[in-house]
């Protein structure tokens, strides 16, 4: 509350630094958080890209593998994926985006050529290599998929803490600040006009005095010249 504020010029002082660098704060709040609402917006594209992209592949990639199990029976395709002897590989690292530090997901060995899948060329058809490769670019899209959705989560918390710390801000810091700054401009202009009007009234006395002295010096210059 504004009254449980000291009315001194060293309080207006400190409240004045403090509404100055409150509003300072809140300017580059708001420009922060504008900055990251344009970021979340190009990654909310890119998401919903990936999105359709995903659901594509993942449509084609299980055309591809029902062909296969079709062509080749599930034996076939079950041995071909167990074959497999080097497994794709995921590695995290990080990036920043606005100060929000945001996963960075590199895959490596998902793509593979034919001789490095482990099955052997005789004996499967193409079905199989075609569910391969599909599979293979799902697991791409997979990788692409999980970064950009955790980015996506990132951003949209720091956009919501950000925009808490605004409002904090803009409708109760700075309007506390506000309150206490008038309270107690408006205690010191009071405390000035008493100060004026006490000095008037010393004044006013003190020239009383001053008059009445006058007299009874005029009177005893009076008297003594009778």
């Amino acid at each position: 509350m504004a009254e449980d504020v000291k009315p001194t010029r060293k309080n207006l002082m400190e409240i004045e630094d403090r509404i100055e660098l409150s509003e300072r704060g809140h300017d580059t709040l708001e420009q922060k958080r504008d900055g990251l609402i344009m970021e979340f917006m190009d990654i909310l594209d890119q998401a919903q890209d990936v999105r359709e992209d995903l659901e594509d592949q993942y449509d084609e990639a299980q055309k591809k593998i029902n062909m296969a199990r079709a062509m080749e029976g599930d034996v076939a395709v079950r041995g071909a994926a167990a074959a497999l002897k080097e497994h794709p590989e995921i590695t995290l690292e990080s990036k920043n985006i606005m100060g929000v530090v945001v996963p960075q997901i590199e895959s490596t060995k998902v793509k593979k050529s034919l001789d490095e899948r482990g099955y052997g060329v005789i004996g499967t058809s193409s079905r199989i290599d075609e569910a391969a490769d599909a599979y293979e670019e799902l697991l791409e899209l997979i990788v692409l998929a999980a970064e950009v959705e955790t980015a996506m989560k990132k951003m949209l918390e720091e956009i919501e803490q950000t925009k808490r710390r605004v409002n904090a801000l803009e409708f109760t810091v700075l309007p506390d600040l506000y309150e206490s700054q008038e309270y107690i401009e408006q205690k010191l202009e009071e405390q000035e006009r008493e100060e004026i009007f006490r000095m008037k009234k010393v004044k006013a006395k003190k020239e009383e005095q001053e008059a009445a002295e006058r007299r009874e010096e005029a009177e005893s210059v009076e008297a003594a010249s009778q």
